[in-house]
Protein backbone atom coordinates (compact mmCIF):
# COMPACT_ATOMS: atom_id res chain seq x y z
CA UNK A 1 0.00 0.00 0.00
CA UNK A 2 1.48 3.34 -1.06
CA UNK A 3 2.17 5.83 1.64
CA UNK A 4 0.91 9.42 1.58
CA UNK A 5 4.36 10.72 0.59
CA UNK A 6 4.65 8.31 -2.34
CA UNK A 7 1.13 9.21 -3.49
CA UNK A 8 2.03 12.94 -3.40
CA UNK A 9 5.12 12.29 -5.48
CA UNK A 10 3.24 10.29 -8.12
CA UNK A 11 0.24 12.68 -8.29
CA UNK A 12 1.00 16.44 -8.16
CA UNK A 13 -1.22 18.41 -5.84
CA UNK A 14 -2.24 20.91 -8.56
CA UNK A 15 -3.63 18.12 -10.77
CA UNK A 16 -5.20 15.94 -8.14
CA UNK A 17 -8.71 16.83 -9.31
CA UNK A 18 -8.29 17.50 -12.96
CA UNK A 19 -5.63 20.23 -12.92
CA UNK A 20 -6.02 22.80 -15.67
CA UNK A 21 -8.89 20.87 -17.24
CA UNK A 22 -11.06 21.09 -14.15
CA UNK A 23 -14.22 23.22 -14.66
CA UNK A 24 -13.28 25.64 -11.92
CA UNK A 25 -9.81 26.16 -13.39
CA UNK A 26 -11.23 26.75 -16.87
CA UNK A 27 -13.79 29.26 -15.57
CA UNK A 28 -11.13 31.08 -13.56
CA UNK A 29 -8.80 31.22 -16.58
CA UNK A 30 -11.57 32.58 -18.80
CA UNK A 31 -12.42 35.21 -16.19
CA UNK A 32 -8.76 36.30 -16.09
CA UNK A 33 -8.58 36.62 -19.87
CA UNK A 34 -11.89 38.51 -19.92
CA UNK A 35 -10.61 41.01 -17.33
CA UNK A 36 -7.37 41.47 -19.27
CA UNK A 37 -9.21 41.93 -22.56
CA UNK A 38 -11.65 44.44 -21.01
CA UNK A 39 -8.83 46.51 -19.55
CA UNK A 40 -6.91 46.54 -22.84
CA UNK A 41 -10.01 47.56 -24.80
CA UNK A 42 -10.75 50.49 -22.50
CA UNK A 43 -7.09 51.54 -22.59
CA UNK A 44 -6.99 51.35 -26.39
CA UNK A 45 -10.21 53.35 -26.73
CA UNK A 46 -8.86 56.00 -24.36
CA UNK A 47 -5.56 56.28 -26.23
CA UNK A 48 -7.29 56.54 -29.60
CA UNK A 49 -9.64 59.22 -28.28
CA UNK A 50 -6.76 61.25 -26.85
CA UNK A 51 -4.80 60.91 -30.09
CA UNK A 52 -7.76 62.07 -32.18
CA UNK A 53 -8.42 65.04 -29.88
CA UNK A 54 -4.79 66.11 -29.67
CA UNK A 55 -3.79 65.50 -33.29
CA UNK A 56 -4.54 69.08 -34.46
CA UNK A 57 -2.06 70.47 -31.89
CA UNK A 58 0.81 68.06 -32.53
CA UNK A 59 3.04 70.67 -34.13
CA UNK A 60 6.15 72.70 -33.37
CA UNK A 61 4.17 75.29 -31.39
CA UNK A 62 3.36 72.64 -28.80
CA UNK A 63 7.06 72.46 -27.93
CA UNK A 64 8.24 76.02 -28.53
CA UNK A 65 5.36 78.14 -27.15
CA UNK A 66 4.51 78.93 -23.54
CA UNK A 67 1.13 78.28 -21.97
CA UNK A 68 -1.38 81.08 -22.51
CA UNK A 69 -4.99 81.78 -21.54
CA UNK A 70 -5.33 84.73 -23.93
CA UNK A 71 -4.29 82.72 -26.99
CA UNK A 72 -5.26 79.13 -26.15
CA UNK A 73 -4.99 78.02 -29.77
CA UNK A 74 -1.22 78.75 -29.65
CA UNK A 75 -0.54 77.49 -26.12
CA UNK A 76 2.42 75.17 -25.71
CA UNK A 77 4.44 73.16 -23.23
CA UNK A 78 7.82 74.87 -23.48
CA UNK A 79 8.09 75.79 -19.79
CA UNK A 80 6.67 72.42 -18.72
CA UNK A 81 9.09 70.44 -20.92
CA UNK A 82 12.12 72.35 -19.65
CA UNK A 83 10.85 72.16 -16.07
CA UNK A 84 10.41 68.39 -16.42
CA UNK A 85 13.96 68.04 -17.75
CA UNK A 86 15.35 70.07 -14.85
CA UNK A 87 13.37 68.16 -12.21
CA UNK A 88 14.12 64.71 -13.65
CA UNK A 89 17.81 65.60 -13.97
CA UNK A 90 17.86 66.68 -10.33
CA UNK A 91 15.96 63.51 -9.37
CA UNK A 92 18.47 61.30 -11.17
CA UNK A 93 21.45 63.01 -9.51
CA UNK A 94 19.90 62.62 -6.06
CA UNK A 95 18.35 59.15 -6.31
CA UNK A 96 20.58 57.02 -8.55
CA UNK A 97 23.93 57.21 -6.68
CA UNK A 98 22.25 56.95 -3.27
CA UNK A 99 20.00 54.07 -4.33
CA UNK A 100 22.81 52.05 -5.92
CA UNK A 101 25.13 52.65 -2.95
CA UNK A 102 22.43 51.59 -0.47
CA UNK A 103 21.68 48.45 -2.49
CA UNK A 104 25.38 47.50 -2.68
CA UNK A 105 25.76 47.90 1.07
CA UNK A 106 22.63 45.91 1.92
CA UNK A 107 23.34 43.13 -0.55
CA UNK A 108 27.12 42.76 -0.33
CA UNK A 109 28.31 44.07 3.03
CA UNK A 110 25.45 44.32 5.54
CA UNK A 111 25.00 41.68 8.23
CA UNK A 112 21.50 40.28 7.77
CA UNK A 113 21.45 39.09 11.36
CA UNK A 114 21.58 42.64 12.71
CA UNK A 115 18.25 44.11 13.81
CA UNK A 116 18.85 47.46 12.13
CA UNK A 117 19.58 45.75 8.80
CA UNK A 118 16.27 43.91 8.96
CA UNK A 119 14.54 47.14 9.97
CA UNK A 120 15.99 48.96 6.95
CA UNK A 121 14.93 46.19 4.58
CA UNK A 122 11.37 46.16 5.93
CA UNK A 123 11.13 49.93 5.59
CA UNK A 124 12.40 49.84 2.00
CA UNK A 125 9.76 47.26 1.09
CA UNK A 126 7.05 49.36 2.75
CA UNK A 127 8.18 52.66 1.22
CA UNK A 128 7.72 51.23 -2.27
CA UNK A 129 3.94 51.12 -1.60
CA UNK A 130 3.53 54.47 0.17
CA UNK A 131 1.11 56.91 -1.58
CA UNK A 132 2.94 59.56 -3.57
CA UNK A 133 1.29 62.42 -1.67
CA UNK A 134 3.20 61.35 1.45
CA UNK A 135 6.48 62.09 -0.30
CA UNK A 136 5.20 65.57 -1.08
CA UNK A 137 4.45 66.15 2.60
CA UNK A 138 7.90 64.88 3.57
CA UNK A 139 9.49 67.20 1.00
CA UNK A 140 7.60 70.15 2.47
CA UNK A 141 9.26 69.43 5.80
CA UNK A 142 12.69 69.17 4.15
CA UNK A 143 12.15 72.46 2.29
CA UNK A 144 11.12 74.16 5.52
CA UNK A 145 14.48 73.19 7.04
CA UNK A 146 16.30 74.29 3.89
CA UNK A 147 14.58 77.67 4.00
CA UNK A 148 15.99 78.29 7.46
CA UNK A 149 19.52 77.57 6.21
CA UNK A 150 19.53 78.93 2.66
CA UNK A 151 17.02 81.78 3.08
CA UNK A 152 14.83 81.34 -0.02
CA UNK A 153 11.13 82.11 -0.08
CA UNK A 154 9.41 80.05 -2.78
CA UNK A 155 8.73 76.36 -2.17
CA UNK A 156 7.92 75.73 -5.82
CA UNK A 157 11.57 75.26 -6.80
CA UNK A 158 13.36 72.70 -8.93
CA UNK A 159 15.29 71.24 -6.02
CA UNK A 160 12.02 70.66 -4.15
CA UNK A 161 10.51 68.71 -7.02
CA UNK A 162 13.74 66.76 -7.41
CA UNK A 163 13.78 65.79 -3.73
CA UNK A 164 10.13 64.70 -3.79
CA UNK A 165 10.56 62.50 -6.88
CA UNK A 166 13.92 61.18 -5.65
CA UNK A 167 12.28 60.00 -2.43
CA UNK A 168 9.52 58.46 -4.53
CA UNK A 169 11.76 56.32 -6.74
CA UNK A 170 14.56 55.61 -4.26
CA UNK A 171 12.99 52.34 -2.94
CA UNK A 172 12.39 51.17 -6.51
CA UNK A 173 16.04 51.75 -7.47
CA UNK A 174 17.27 49.99 -4.33
CA UNK A 175 15.06 46.94 -4.93
CA UNK A 176 15.96 46.74 -8.64
CA UNK A 177 19.68 47.04 -7.92
CA UNK A 178 19.57 44.37 -5.22
CA UNK A 179 17.76 41.97 -7.54
CA UNK A 180 20.37 42.62 -10.23
CA UNK A 181 23.21 41.93 -7.78
CA UNK A 182 21.52 38.73 -6.60
CA UNK A 183 21.37 37.44 -10.17
CA UNK A 184 25.18 37.39 -10.39
CA UNK A 185 26.49 33.85 -9.68
CA UNK A 186 28.33 33.40 -6.39
CA UNK A 187 31.17 31.70 -8.27
CA UNK A 188 32.23 35.07 -9.71
CA UNK A 189 32.61 36.53 -6.23
CA UNK A 190 34.37 33.43 -4.95
CA UNK A 191 36.80 33.39 -7.87
CA UNK A 192 37.67 37.05 -7.44
CA UNK A 193 38.26 36.65 -3.71
CA UNK A 194 40.32 33.51 -4.32
CA UNK A 195 42.64 35.47 -6.61
CA UNK A 196 43.38 37.95 -3.83
CA UNK A 197 40.90 40.76 -4.53
CA UNK A 198 39.33 42.55 -1.61
CA UNK A 199 35.53 42.47 -1.14
CA UNK A 200 35.27 46.06 -2.41
CA UNK A 201 37.43 45.29 -5.47
CA UNK A 202 35.23 42.29 -6.18
CA UNK A 203 32.09 44.42 -6.07
CA UNK A 204 33.55 47.32 -8.06
CA UNK A 205 35.29 45.30 -10.81
CA UNK A 206 33.24 42.12 -11.07
CA UNK A 207 29.79 42.17 -9.50
CA UNK A 208 28.70 45.73 -10.27
CA UNK A 209 29.71 45.74 -13.99
CA UNK A 210 27.89 42.44 -14.49
CA UNK A 211 24.75 43.88 -12.88
CA UNK A 212 24.71 47.10 -14.92
CA UNK A 213 22.00 45.96 -17.42
CA UNK A 214 19.50 45.19 -14.66
CA UNK A 215 20.42 48.33 -12.72
CA UNK A 216 20.04 50.53 -15.81
CA UNK A 217 16.72 48.96 -16.71
CA UNK A 218 15.28 49.41 -13.22
CA UNK A 219 16.58 52.97 -12.99
CA UNK A 220 15.09 54.05 -16.31
CA UNK A 221 11.73 52.52 -15.43
CA UNK A 222 11.82 54.31 -12.06
CA UNK A 223 12.55 57.63 -13.77
CA UNK A 224 9.68 56.94 -16.17
CA UNK A 225 7.40 56.62 -13.18
CA UNK A 226 8.71 59.88 -11.76
CA UNK A 227 8.02 61.76 -15.00
CA UNK A 228 4.33 60.90 -14.81
CA UNK A 229 3.80 61.89 -11.16
CA UNK A 230 1.85 65.07 -10.44
CA UNK A 231 0.60 64.70 -6.83
CA UNK A 232 3.88 65.56 -5.02
CA UNK A 233 4.51 68.52 -7.32
CA UNK A 234 0.99 69.85 -6.87
CA UNK A 235 1.43 69.68 -3.11
CA UNK A 236 4.61 71.74 -3.44
CA UNK A 237 2.61 74.44 -5.21
CA UNK A 238 3.76 73.88 -8.77
CA UNK A 239 2.17 76.58 -10.94
CA UNK A 240 1.01 76.17 -14.51
CA UNK A 241 1.11 79.42 -16.44
CA UNK A 242 4.82 80.21 -16.38
CA UNK A 243 6.32 82.23 -19.21
CA UNK A 244 9.96 81.78 -18.29
CA UNK A 245 12.38 78.90 -18.41
CA UNK A 246 13.88 77.45 -15.23
CA UNK A 247 17.38 78.79 -14.71
CA UNK A 248 18.60 76.93 -11.64
CA UNK A 249 17.82 74.67 -8.72
CA UNK A 250 15.98 77.45 -6.86
CA UNK A 251 13.95 78.80 -9.77
CA UNK A 252 10.21 78.29 -10.21
CA UNK A 253 9.02 75.56 -12.53
CA UNK A 254 6.12 73.58 -13.82
CA UNK A 255 6.04 70.02 -15.11
CA UNK A 256 4.13 68.26 -17.86
CA UNK A 257 1.83 66.19 -15.59
CA UNK A 258 0.95 69.30 -13.57
CA UNK A 259 0.22 71.35 -16.67
CA UNK A 260 -1.88 68.59 -18.23
CA UNK A 261 -3.86 68.24 -15.00
CA UNK A 262 -4.60 71.96 -15.02
CA UNK A 263 -5.43 72.32 -18.73
CA UNK A 264 -7.92 69.45 -18.67
CA UNK A 265 -10.06 71.37 -16.16
CA UNK A 266 -10.10 74.61 -18.20
CA UNK A 267 -13.37 75.63 -19.94
CA UNK A 268 -11.75 76.52 -23.29
CA UNK A 269 -11.93 73.71 -25.81
CA UNK A 270 -8.56 74.76 -27.26
CA UNK A 271 -6.83 74.23 -23.93
CA UNK A 272 -8.33 70.78 -23.54
CA UNK A 273 -7.09 69.96 -27.03
CA UNK A 274 -3.65 71.18 -25.99
CA UNK A 275 -3.85 68.93 -22.93
CA UNK A 276 -4.62 65.93 -25.15
CA UNK A 277 -1.63 66.76 -27.33
CA UNK A 278 0.51 67.05 -24.18
CA UNK A 279 -0.66 63.60 -23.05
CA UNK A 280 0.40 62.16 -26.40
CA UNK A 281 3.78 63.88 -26.09
CA UNK A 282 4.26 62.53 -22.56
CA UNK A 283 3.26 59.01 -23.64
CA UNK A 284 5.78 59.12 -26.49
CA UNK A 285 8.50 60.18 -24.04
CA UNK A 286 7.61 57.36 -21.64
CA UNK A 287 7.55 54.79 -24.45
CA UNK A 288 10.98 55.96 -25.63
CA UNK A 289 12.42 55.63 -22.13
CA UNK A 290 11.00 52.14 -21.75
CA UNK A 291 12.30 51.21 -25.19
CA UNK A 292 15.78 52.34 -24.13
CA UNK A 293 15.49 50.20 -21.01
CA UNK A 294 14.53 47.17 -23.12
CA UNK A 295 17.42 47.78 -25.54
CA UNK A 296 19.92 48.05 -22.70
CA UNK A 297 18.63 44.86 -21.16
CA UNK A 298 18.72 42.90 -24.42
CA UNK A 299 22.09 44.31 -25.48
CA UNK A 300 24.08 43.80 -22.30
CA UNK A 301 22.22 41.07 -20.43
CA UNK A 302 24.28 37.96 -19.75
CA UNK A 303 22.99 34.45 -19.29
CA UNK A 304 24.89 32.61 -16.59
Amino acid sequence: MATLGEHARTQPLGRARGGERAPRAVVFLLALWLCLFTGLVFLLVLLVQILIEGWPRLDANLITNYSSLLFPERAGFRAAILGTIWVIGCTAVLAIPLGIAAAIYLEEFADNERWYTRLIEVNIQNLAAVPTIIYGLLTLGILSLMQLVLDFQNRNVVIGGGIALALLILPVIIIATRESLRSIPAEIRAGSLALGATPWQTVWRQTLPAAVPGIATGTIIALSRAIGEAAPLLLLGAVVFIRSDPSGLFSGFTAMPVMIYSLVSQPQEELRTTASAGIVLLLVLLLLMNAVAILIRNRFQRRW
